[in-house]
């Protein structure tokens, strides 16, 4: 299993500097999508719902009060295994180019995130942890629906 940190270098190595806030976001659909083609999770990370989205919490850590994060941010640990940067390369090949508050958006419209905030007010903070079970239920839906439609 990879360390977030990894997953992070590796999608700002690919598309260099960017938000801290679409960072977040592709590393949760790497996640998201990681579950779906490999059935397991590609890091171990909790994701929890925050009012702009999905943040892993060890990766906020790391770049809290920067708005801006480029792969130097972020100490390798273990590398990743080609499996790994497969599934994160169909992830930026399919959300690189969205904004962070496009990416924000979609995220609201999906099971995972609505689930997690089911009884918190829209904007309020929250540490609840999106389920990896969820996920992986909702994003193989998706795949099986774009197979089928």
């Amino acid at each position: 299993m990879a360390h977030v940190f990894d997953v992070a270098r590796y999608i700002l190595e690919k598309r260099g500097q960017m938000s801290a806030m679409k960072l977040q976001k592709l590393v949760y659909y790497s996640q998201g999508w990681h579950l779906v083609f490999d059935g397991e999770p590609l890091f171990g990370s909790p994701i929890e719902a925050w009012a702009n989205g999905p943040v892993v919490r060890d990766l906020y850590r790391e770049h809290r009060g920067q708005y801006v994060v480029s792969a130097d941010t972020f100490h390798a640990v273990r590398g990743l295994d080609d499996t790994e940067k497969q599934t994160i390369d169909a992830v930026l090949e399919s959300y690189g180019d969205l904004d962070a508050h496009q990416l924000s958006n979609l995220t609201h419209s999906e099971r995972p995130w609505i689930e997690a905030r089911k009884n918190i007010p829209a904007g309020a903070r929250s540490d609840a942890v999106i389920d990896t079970a969820t996920m992986h239920e909702y994003y193989q839906g998706v795949l099986n629906a774009s197979r089928n439609g």
